[in-house]
């Protein structure tokens, strides 16, 4: 991770679980030498609404905005107070995910952390939540707060892997945030099938990883573990019973309709995770993880 004095992104409506998911961020500031910036967004709609009403003539748009700007000031002087993070505020006008990822990319944020209640059966199947199109969206790296109870840090990380190839991109991810909080990762795949080509293949990508991580001095250990019920299911009930604090998978970034509807393994995993999860996009690139594993 970069030295260089970066932005997290902390997108906030004072709901309860924006708030928790801005706590989790602390620790990440200080570590990765990071600003916060608490990002509120007024809905473009709401506004449409204020505007059209009897409200408007006394300025009631002005006034929301006012208070919201109040808000998150005296938010932001409570962070540098009690926890010493130089937090900057920012609000934005539009569509939620829209104005997220935008902040995002004219801050350059090294990641976004917030605060998602998952999703009902209908909308699992329909990527229509915000937090759902920020991580289909954004250029960094979003971590999803879904639970209510956190450990403040991170000492157990989980780390599934498949056999594509994209999925080799998250080593480096789990390698730099181990080091960051002294975390072992814990590196396994799911067995959807006893195909002997196939469980063979996954051995030696098990043992390659766990052998590069332990390598650039990170405890890990690596694993096969036979499916229950689904991948998603199986990949969090492991991330529990090896008591994570943090679940690192790889997001797709396809521009075809079928992108707007939720089947992949990692999109359960992000509505169903009390875990906070790390999600990662698939960047074309060369680096010393995929030389390490080609």
């Amino acid at each position: 991770m970069d030295k260089e004095k970066k932005i997290i992104i902390s997108p906030i409506d004072f709901s309860e679980q924006s708030l928790i998911a801005l706590e989790q961020s602390y620790n990440l500031a200080r570590l990765t030498n990071s600003d916060l910036r608490l990002l509120y967004v007024i809905d473009q709609d709401f506004l449409t609404h204020l505007t059209n009403t009897i409200f408007s003539k006394e300025n009631y748009a002005d006034q929301v905005r006012n208070d919201i700007e109040r808000k998150l000031d005296e938010l932001a002087t409570k962070i540098k107070q009690q926890e010493g993070i130089n937090t900057s505020t920012n609000i934005r006008t539009g569509k939620i995910y829209d104005e997220i990822v935008a902040e995002a990319y004219d801050t350059d944020a090294a990641f976004i952390v917030m605060g998602t209640q998952g999703a009902s059966t209908i909308r699992k199947k329909f990527l229509g939540s915000n937090t759902s199109r920020v991580i289909r969206e954004a250029l960094c790296p979003v971590i999803t707060i879904k639970g209510h109870s956190h450990y403040k840090g991170c000492k157990n990380i989980a780390l599934p892997l498949d056999l594509t190839k994209e999925t080799r991109e998250k080593v480096n991810y789990a390698i730099d945030f181990a080091k960051l909080f002294g975390a072992t990762v814990h590196v396994f795949s799911v067995l959807e099938t006893h195909d002997e080509f196939h469980v063979n293949k996954l051995e030696r990508q098990l043992q390659q990883v766990t052998t590069f991580i332990s390598e650039s001095g990170v405890k890990c250990t690596g694993e096969l573990i036979e499916e229950k019920d689904d991948v998603p299911h199986s990949i969090i009930s492991y991330a529990n019973k090896q008591e994570c604090d943090l679940i690192i998978i790889m997001t797709q970034n396809e521009t075809h309709i079928t992108n707007l509807f939720i089947g992949t393994a990692a999109q359960e995993v992000i509505n169903n995770s009390d875990i906070p999860v790390l999600c990662i996009r698939p960047m074309v690139r060369k680096d010393l993880t995929e030389y390490v594993l080609s």
